[in-house]
């Protein structure tokens, strides 16, 4: 019978899908600690800690106050440019602050580390192939350094490698589906790329949904697991569904922005997840979008 700990430590908790782990935790009554790099606001049910995670000693601090029975590990500069400019920061950010937070953890006896991996990292897999980005080199790096903490340290880590999430209550308005529906329901035609490229699209739910199932599922410890569907959709289908779902005669304006160069398609196997975490994606794109433009709507109904 699956128990969940009682006590979890969540970095990047205001993040797009770190307020989603964070909500669900205290709705089932778990004990939530959560780290943002400046103040947040309070919230009922989470205790917050202000800290940079890409240092190493205010890390270790954090998780020896809070001695979690499990960090889920959200924190990351999440962009997918090709500028070399990127490289500095997204390795700060993205591999710094994991090994930093899986160093804290090996000295809590028993705590878990699931981490937030991307689709992303299939690109750099193949051999001969390299990273398509900054972005990818990071979380690729990332993957190799939990490996190294599982079999030198013994630390109980789990790499949930997710695909494209989406849902509501994300802010990143720049991100596709915010920017796409927000544009829309102004009546505003978005700019885009040539929208060929094929993703694994995940429901916010959903993926927290697989990233808590890592934290507690025995036989997930070790394991590097995709979190998605296996059906990509091009971003054009997608779009083409938020319009619909709006009702809107606004179209798109296709190709006025270039495609970024070593973007590829993305895809999960979802049977991995399914056979260790007893995972598979709940949401259809449909539904999940519905839910998207709804959130938006009523925002957009608010300020109105």
């Amino acid at each position: 019978m699956r128990t969940d700990p009682t006590r979890h430590l969540v970095t990047g908790g205001r993040g797009f899908i770190g307020r989603h782990v964070v909500r669900r935790l205290v709705a089932n009554g778990a004990e939530v600690h959560a780290t943002s790099r400046s103040q947040p606001h309070a919230q009922p049910g989470v205790r917050w800690w202000c800290a940079d995670l890409t240092d190493a000693k205010a890390t270790a601090l954090v998780v020896r106050r809070v001695r979690p029975d499990v960090v889920v590990h959200l924190a990351s500069r999440a962009e997918g440019g090709r500028s070399l400019a990127l490289v500095g920061p997204m390795l700060d950010d993205n591999l710094v602050s994991a090994v930093n937070v899986m160093a804290a953890a090996a000295d809590v006896p028993g705590c878990r580390v699931v981490l937030a991996g991307s689709l992303e990292e299939h690109a750099g897999l193949e051999p001969g192939e390299g990273a398509s980005s900054p972005y990818a080199a990071s979380k690729i790096a990332t993957t190799t350094y939990a490996t190294l903490f599982r079999d030198l340290a013994r630390l109980p880590v789990v790499v949930a490698r997710l695909g494209m999430v989406y849902g509501p209550d994300d802010p990143n308005a720049a991100r596709l589906v915010p920017h796409v529906v927000e544009s829309l329901l102004g009546g505003v035609a978005p700019a885009l790329s040539s929208g060929t490229r094929r993703l694994d699209w995940v429901y916010a739910d959903d993926a927290v949904d697989a990233l808590l199932a890592a934290a507690v599922e025995p036989r997930a410890v070790g394991r590097v697991l995709d979190i998605g569907t296996g059906e990509p959709v091009s971003i054009r289908v997608v779009v083409s569904l938020i319009a619909d779902v709006l009702g809107t005669p606004v179209a798109p304006r296709w190709g006025r922005l270039r495609d970024r160069p070593g973007d590829r398609d993305l895809v999960a196997d979802p049977g991995p997840a399914c056979e260790y975490l007893g995972w598979r994606a709940r949401t259809n794109l449909r539904t999940g979008l519905e839910r998207t433009v709804a959130w938006h709507a009523l925002g957009t109904a608010a300020t109105a």
